[in-house]
């Protein structure tokens, strides 16, 4: 990524007060971050409010000092491993995460080459499993990646740390054994007891976070980031977890997504298993093993999904969704009708082809394909 597109993008995303729902708006409006930041103070004021457009006018006191340090770690990437910052305008861009209602405007991406963004389980859990949890949660992820899935968890200790642990184990040679989505800047390892675990990741799997380099381990980050499990997973199974467990969150998230959602059940006088019969109350699937799981998501849990090296073309969903579009204009509830999509992933979806410059939007809320040549 060259040097002025890195900082356009940092000065969007490191805007105070603006976030990502309010810069996907100004994206939505104008275009590239470049564009942004062309806009007089009325044209950005009727996108979002006044305190957000003096924000994007105002370049935050750190961004060089930001894109010095991200393009130094790029630099210094290993030889057996890469180092990758995604955005919102990169076709490569998960398509899982990006029609979930608050996708990252950038994502770093630091380990082993992929071509493709892998069939993916979520394994998470208590941070203080249970002897038993934490053996399960090993044996189902080994299981998981012997099959081919790929484990998708948050580096935390207990289930998560023995999630990673049995997918590097269960894993072929080649293979993307597990995803680490962490809550901290890639530049960092949270909990340092997990630093020997983080560099195996990087060698036979992917670590992930959305947080500028040198982003501490704030409580705040870890809830958020489950949303990403969540979002790069064809299911989540849930452990061990007690009743405020911040899988539950995951959880809750997954099944916002449309996602499966699994949970291993328990002895009912361990607080560590309270979390897992909530979630089977309120309509998670119970399993006992691996295949269990496996036989729910079917055949379709081994299906690719969208390309990390830019060299496939349309995802699924953008095929279907230019389709949709025919040749002519079209609104949103048109689009809605036609397609059946929910607004706010219809909206996101909209906007990946717009990025790409699949589609144009006209005056009057209208869309329009774009083809090529």
């Amino acid at each position: 990524m060259e040097r002025q597109e890195l900082a356009a993008w940092l000065r969007l995303a490191l805007s105070p007060g603006v976030g990502n729902g309010a810069a996907r708006r100004l994206l939505a409006a104008f275009g590239l971050p470049q564009h942004i930041f062309e806009q007089d103070t009325p044209a950005l004021r009727a996108i979002v409010s006044p305190a957000q457009a003096l924000a994007v006018q105002t370049a935050p006191d750190e961004l060089d000092a930001q894109v010095d340090v991200a393009l130094q770690w790029l630099a210094q990437a290993p030889p057996n491993g890469r180092r990758r910052i995604l955005t919102l305008a990169d076709s490569v861009y998960p398509a899982g995460l990006l029609q979930t209602e608050d996708p990252p405007l950038m994502l770093y991406l630091m380990g082993d080459e992929r071509d493709n963004w892998p069939a993916a389980i979520a394994v998470v859990g208590s941070r203080n499993p249970t002897a038993q949890g934490a053996l399960n949660a090993r044996n189902f992820a080994r299981s998981f990646a012997q099959t081919g899935l790929t484990v998708v968890s948050g580096l935390a200790l207990g289930v998560d740390g023995a999630a990673h642990e049995g997918a590097l184990e269960g894993a072929a040679p080649g293979q993307l054994a597990t995803i680490a989505v962490v809550g901290t800047g890639l530049d960092r390892v949270y909990p340092r007891q997990h630093l020997d675990l983080a560099h195996r990741i990087a060698q036979r799997g992917l670590l992930v976070s959305e947080y500028p380099l040198g982003t501490h381990p704030l409580a705040a980050n870890f809830p958020r980031r489950n949303r990403i499990i969540a979002a790069l997973s064809q299911g989540t199974l849930v452990v061990e977890a007690a009743l405020k467990s911040g899988s539950l969150i995951t959880a809750r998230m997954a099944a916002e997504q449309g996602r499966e959602v699994f949970a291993i059940p328990g002895s009912i006088h361990s607080t560590q298993s309270r979390g897992c019969h909530e979630l089977l109350k309120q309509g998670a699937k119970l399993v006992e093993t691996a295949q269990d799981v496996l036989d729910e998501l079917g055949a379709g849990a081994l299906a690719q999904a969208a390309p990390l090296d830019g060299q496939a073309s349309v995802a699924p969903f953008e095929g279907a969704l230019l389709e949709a579009l025919g040749h002519d204009p079209v609104g949103l509830d048109a689009l809605v009708a036609r397609t059946g999509i929910a607004p706010a992933s219809l909206q996101a979806q909209l906007l990946a082809l717009e990025l790409e410059g699949r589609l144009a939007r006209l005056a009057g809320g209208l869309f329009q394909r774009l083809d090529a040549g």
